[in-house]
């Protein structure tokens, strides 16, 4: 039988949203590939799966009638107030995303990314008597974490404390389909936590800078409490955290997988590994990142993103599959799906560098786009380029070389062999 069919066979409605929700997790191209050929509109009892890329698009760009309230409950403990990341067009959300964006300067990008190299590379040399390296604790986490502390200017008080905030609050607030009360009570915990920190950092930080009188510190939590706005705008020392905390929330877990699920990819193709490897030590950085962002499409950190339906609407209007999409209904934008739809990523199922849109869904799209994209965007590449400029470096027989996520969201342990540095 195929999923459809063992769908319609089922008649209570938890069995079939059950159903679903465990074919997402456990089938997830199989079940999409069907869903875009057959139903790509897929309206269950308890949500509405979209899988093809305009009707994808056509979710992400509509932030008025598509909305992400429903993240304001899990994102709001967190930070002690309304977090931007879930307000769509109000003003907390145009004021402060725009003030982080000109905080986060495209003018660092190049730092950045030695910086996450030179990371990565210390980590890759201490692991090089053993001629293995766990790629989550090793690369995934570490990497990222390091330079939380050394360009957002939030290193936090040890690097296990920030590995556990990163991965609560990234659970919580965007794998908890079950709305599992433990887990979100774990992300507000870390919340208060580290709240708490950056209020004694963002003291100690303007005390060093009233000391030092010399040149300003130029990572981006140093920014923000230089930045001079004017009170009627509302960015307090208490927005300013909040801010900051949604860096790490950002960048930890996400930028982990990333790294793990690429290079899983890469090195599971022999012949695109030795691709990889040859533009890794070439000049042109551009050329080896396409191979990261198609390696991802194959195995991307979510398979959907959910938002909320304010209005009545039709989707895909004018097409044989356009659906009434009823107010209150939750609505998952399948972008894992997406970046197979043969109408927009022809060949799907082979791995393409040249594809016009390397980065695909990646970072999401339209007003709720990923605002550290472009950080993340020369970081990740950059720690898997160090990975394939070491001659050699290849999976492990599984199990050991399986990427083992422990039950859980997120990977927890990678090993691959290491091979000699370049």
């Amino acid at each position: 039988m195929t999923y459809l069919e063992k769908y319609d066979a089922l008649s209570g409605d938890r069995e079939k949203v059950a159903l679903v929700s465990g074919w997402i997790r456990t089938d997830t191209f199989p079940f999409f590939r069907e869903l875009r050929e057959r139903r790509p509109i897929f309206v269950t009892p308890g949500f509405t799966l979209v899988t093809r890329f305009p009707d994808v698009m056509e979710v992400l760009s509509h932030e008025k009638m598509f909305s992400v309230r429903l993240y304001a409950s899990r994102m709001d403990p967190v930070v002690d107030g309304p977090f931007m990341l879930s307000r769509d067009d109000t003003p907390v959300n145009w004021r402060e995303k725009g003030i982080m964006q000109a905080v986060l300067r495209p003018e660092d990008l190049p730092d950045v990314r030695e910086a996450a190299g030179r990371i990565a590379d210390e980590s890759l040399d201490r692991s090089a008597p053993s001629g293995r390296i766990d790629v989550v604790s090793g690369l995934g986490r570490y990497v990222p974490i390091r330079l939380c502390g050394e360009y957002f200017g939030f290193p936090g008080p040890d690097l296990e404390t920030m590995y556990r905030w990163s991965r609560a609050t990234q659970f919580d607030m965007f794998k908890n389909l079950q709305n599992d009360p433990v887990v979100h009570e774990e992300s507000v915990c870390a919340g208060k936590e580290m709240m708490s920190y950056l209020r004694g950092l963002l003291e100690d930080k303007r005390a060093a800078m009233e000391r030092s009188k010399g040149d300003p510190p130029q990572d981006v939590f140093g920014r923000l409490i230089r930045t001079s706005l004017p009170a009627e705008l509302g960015f307090d020392d208490h927005r300013i955290l909040a801010n900051v905390a949604g860096l790490l929330i950002g960048a930890g877990e996400t930028a982990s997988q990333a790294i793990v699920q690429v290079l899983e990819q890469i090195l599971s193709r022999p012949d695109v590994r030795a691709r990889a490897a040859e533009a890794a030590a070439g000049p042109d950085l551009a050329e080896f990142d396409r191979y990261v962002w198609e390696a991802l499409r194959f195995n991307p950190i979510n398979p959907l993103v959910f938002r909320y339906c304010e209005q009545d609407y039709e989707l895909a209007a004018g097409t044989p599959r356009a659906t009434l999409i009823p107010a209150g209904a939750i609505v998952f934008a399948c972008t894992a799906s997406a970046m197979f739809d043969e109408h927009r990523f022809p060949d799907g199922n082979r791995f393409r560098t040249d594809r016009p849109e390397p980065t695909g869904l990646h970072f999401g799209f339209g007003h709720h786009a990923c605002l550290g994209r472009q950080v993340a965007g020369v970081m990740v590449p950059e720690v898997v380029r160090r990975v394939l400029l070491r001659p050699g470096t290849s999976l492990l027989s599984p199990p050991d070389g399986n990427v083992d996520f422990q039950g859980g969201p997120f990977p927890e342990r990678f090993t691959i062999f290491l091979g000699t540095d370049a």
